[in-house]
């Protein structure tokens, strides 16, 4: 692995300030350091946002989860257990307990990889992202947060703040993955669907990005990506299958 300079900033605008081309925001590392020791990535700084207060989940009609959140902090928290359970199903089985109590929300979102459980649900769920960069603040649907595999919309300055999930209400939701190895394996498709007065499904593992669907349907007219973890063909068909337990565990199973 190249060498590089760890920078530990005091505040967020000093975190953003000492971001450019050369320099990656460092949040858990589980990813970015697996990137860096494969030579994919060769960053001469990296900037720790350890210690700015990112790590906060608030709940009050919304669920707020600070960007520093772990992925086990979120699992665990009893208003997310109470409000937004199929959360805490999904992140049971998002790889395993060592790797979620480290790894952080924001980290898992900015990676980008198709192949992440928690992008196509918080998409699913209506959620919204909050950026800070040099040129201010913005928020975007999640799902708006991603430009292909491994690609997201982030400028090179740019942090994510915090995750808004709205209140399910009366909504259904829930979030199924096929997995070729063991349960928290990466999956090679995953559903998310949320039911209420607006229906919204999202797919992943099998598209480049988070991917909404019209209607069962449009399975058919997706560009669907074969990989290690199955063909094209396979993968389409599974999605057929996993898109209809999806909708019937959502209807069936409560939110």
């Amino acid at each position: 692995m190249a060498p590089f300079e760890l920078a530990q900033p005091k505040t967020l605008d000093d975190a953003i300030a000492l971001l450019d081309e050369d320099a990656r925001p460092l949040s858990g590392g589980t990813a970015l350091m697996l990137m860096m020791k494969a030579g994919v990535l060769r960053p001469r700084r990296l900037v720790s946002l350890a210690g700015l207060g990112l790590n906060r989940i608030e709940s009050q009609n919304s669920l707020r989860i600070g960007a520093m959140a772990t992925l086990r902090q979120l699992e665990t928290h009893e208003a997310v257990k109470r409000g937004w359970p199929v959360l805490t199903r999904a992140l049971r089985t998002l790889s395993n307990v060592r790797v979620r109590n480290v790894a952080t929300v924001g980290g898992a979102l900015a990676h980008a990889d198709p192949h992440m459980d928690l992008p196509p649900l918080l998409a699913a769920l209506g959620a919204r992202v909050t950026i800070r960069g040099r040129g201010g603040e913005r928020t975007l649907p999640v799902e708006d947060l991603y430009a292909g595999y491994l690609e997201n919309t982030l400028g090179k300055s740019e942090i994510i703040a915090h995750v808004e999930v709205p209140a399910l209400g009366k909504k259904r939701a829930a979030y199924l993955k096929c997995t070729t190895r063991t349960a928290d394996d990466w999956p090679a498709v995953g559903v998310a669907v949320a039911l209420g007065d607006e229906e919204r499904i999202f797919v992943s593992a099998a598209t480049d990005r988070p991917t909404r669907l019209a209607d069962a349907s449009a399975i058919e007219s997706l560009n669907i990506e074969g990989d290690l973890h199955g063909s094209a063909a396979y993968k389409r068909q599974l999605l057929k299958v996993y898109l209809k337990r999806a909708i019937d565990e959502a209807r069936n199973a409560g939110h």
